[in-house]
């Protein structure tokens, strides 16, 4: 089989081959057919509600890469495109996630970022290089599950090969939602898939509810192979399991990073802490290449909703009620000698959290179908946000 990491290497037992709009079946020499090979079909506009496949692959083989495109559009529009994807016999979904959070852009807000495995070029031209192989069959369908139509552009890059490898696995992607959560129960971004496997990496979405500070200080779980009470991994905060410290703001790298960072503006203090510029809209990706997560028979990840909040001299009764409703979490309260400084803590708390995990199995497993409904809710564009001026394209019906 081919090693992407080895260019230098020709394996001429595997057959390259693409999937597009103009060649359904990433059949040999039938590329570009229409309009005399002159770019006849580059896209087809998906009606509202409607559900297309978009290839359908008899393997052995492996997807290399997946590219994709359609036009910005309100969230809860551009998170209405969703996709799954079925292997060999199943009749159940492997994937099943809408189609911005399997690039890595949670909560219908694209922005632009590049990973090692995953991209998203000037925000609008989303990409992704994870390996998916498979024995007998590949199939991914998309669904239009918003209220109005949608051009959509895609290319699915695979290779036919000889066999699968023993030691491969599918690659199965869920995703899940939780709004709101629930105050001292860690939110869940993986489980329920047998082993062997190997946990890949996850997206996570946050739409910040809570009106403290930081939202960031709990902690990542990894349980693995029968762990209950305790797991086997366990981080030290969000914005460390991302790779980064002492808050977390707009970046991105091979393996971690938030590109998702949106909020007021620092001219509206009205609608900010008083510690810190809180943000609304965050997402944050981290991928276990270089440090695999394995299991044998069964996996869980978790992450804790817990905060830090600051208070003010002068604010006594505020941090009072605060405390009444979110239990303190780790030693309690701090009281530093500080004249601007009443207290501080971190503390148990509930926002609004998503994520998409994507797990290796050695045989295909379904994932729970995605839940429009829940995944579309409370996304709405807030008035500080500014419409993307190629909105106006989804109005433009697709060349035929």
């Amino acid at each position: 089989m081919t090693d992407p990491l080895n260019p230098a290497r020709i394996d001429t037992s595997v057959q390259s081959r693409a999937v597009t709009f103009e060649n359904l079946t990433g059949a040999k020499g039938a590329g570009g057919t229409a309009h005399g090979g002159r770019k006849g079909a580059p896209n087809r506009r998906i009606k509202a509600g409607e559900r297309l496949v978009l290839a359908d692959i008899s393997g052995p083989g492996t997807v290399r890469h997946i590219w994709m495109t359609f036009p910005p559009a309100l969230p809860e529009v551009m998170r209405g495109l969703w996709m799954e994807v079925f292997y060999d016999d199943s009749e159940e979904p492997s994937i099943s996630v809408p189609c911005l959070d399997f690039f890595g852009l949670p909560m219908g807000r694209p922005v632009a970022y590049a990973s090692a495995l995953m991209s998203a070029q000037e925000g609008r031209g989303f990409n992704s290089y994870i390996p998916m192989p498979f024995a007998r069959q590949f199939r991914l369908e998309v669904v239009n599950g918003s209220d109005r139509p949608t051009n959509l552009y895609f290319q699915v890059d695979y290779t036919s090969e000889p066999a699968m490898a023993d030691d491969e696995g599918y690659l199965h992607v869920s995703f899940r939602r939780q709004n709101p959560t629930v105050m001292g129960s860690d939110f869940v971004i993986a489980e329920g898939l047998s082993g062997p496997g190997r946990f890949l990496g996850c997206n996570v979405g946050i739409r910040v509810i809570d009106p403290c500070d930081w939202y960031g200080e709990g902690e990542v779980k990894f349980f693995l192979d029968g762990d209950t009470d305790l797991p086997t991994i366990c981080g030290t905060g969000l914005e460390d399991y991302v790779g980064s410290a002492w808050g977390l703001g707009p970046h991105a790298a091979p393996y971690a990073g938030s590109p998702l960072s949106i909020g007021p503006p620092e001219d509206e203090p009205a609608l900010h802490p008083p510690f810190g510029n809180r943000m609304e809209w965050v997402g944050f990706y981290r991928w276990h290449v270089a440090d695999p997560i394995v299991f044998s028979t069964d996996l869980k990840v978790t992450i804790q909703q817990i905060g830090a909040a600051f208070f003010p001299t002068g604010e006594e009764e505020r941090w009072e009620a605060y405390g009444r409703t979110n239990p303190v979490a780790g030693s309690g309260w701090w009281r530093p000698k500080h004249p601007a400084v009443l207290a501080w803590g971190i503390c148990e708390r509930v926002d609004d959290y998503c994520a998409t995990a994507y797990v290796y199995c050695t045989r295909p497993q379904p994932v729970p179908r995605l839940d429009l409904e829940a995944a579309t809710a409370d996304i709405s564009r807030r008035p500080y946000e500014r419409a993307n001026p190629l909105e106006s394209m989804s109005a433009v019906v697709a060349p035929s």
